[in-house]
């Protein structure tokens, strides 16, 4: 299938004026009834207690998805669930797991350091075959075709 591009470089090599005037009539329209959404944020707003509460709001008294929450708000989606189902960050404290995680993940961003990754497991050595004993062949009942043997 062409794309939009190369149809419009062949309207223009067979002179298809009046095709290249529509076409850019409804890439006008288009521009004009084309809404502008905010770009998704590669890194979400940090978790608050306040901002964990206005999370379990609108869970109660919307319907939207937690997907839909999470964008509205600037989270994570997974940060969404952990405030609906385990009532997470619902609480200030600063030594709570939750808070004590990310202030760490935050400062291992900020020295450029990741988490090792695991060394990899010591493979077994693989266990040697031993030949089977070679099992006679029964001899072909009375009506049966046998090839080969």
């Amino acid at each position: 299938m062409p794309t939009l591009k190369q149809f419009e470089a062949a309207l223009r090599e067979q002179g298809q004026d009046a095709a290249l005037a529509i076409l850019a009539k409804l890439r006008e329209r288009d521009r004009e009834t084309r809404s502008i959404r905010p770009a998704r944020k590669l890194t979400g707003k940090k978790m608050t207690p306040e901002l964990a509460r206005e999370v379990l709001h609108l869970h109660q008294t919307t319907d939207l998805t937690q997907q839909e929450i999470a964008f509205r708000l600037g989270v994570n989606q997974g940060r969404v669930n952990e405030v609906v189902k385990h009532g997470k960050w619902l609480s200030g404290d600063p030594t709570a797991p939750e808070a004590v995680s990310r202030d760490k993940a935050k400062k291992r961003a900020e020295a450029g350091v990741g988490i090792a990754p695991r060394k990899p497991k010591a493979k077994a050595k693989p266990k040697e075959a031993k030949p089977k004993p070679a099992e006679p062949t029964p001899a072909p009942k009375a009506g049966q075709l046998s090839f080969g043997l």
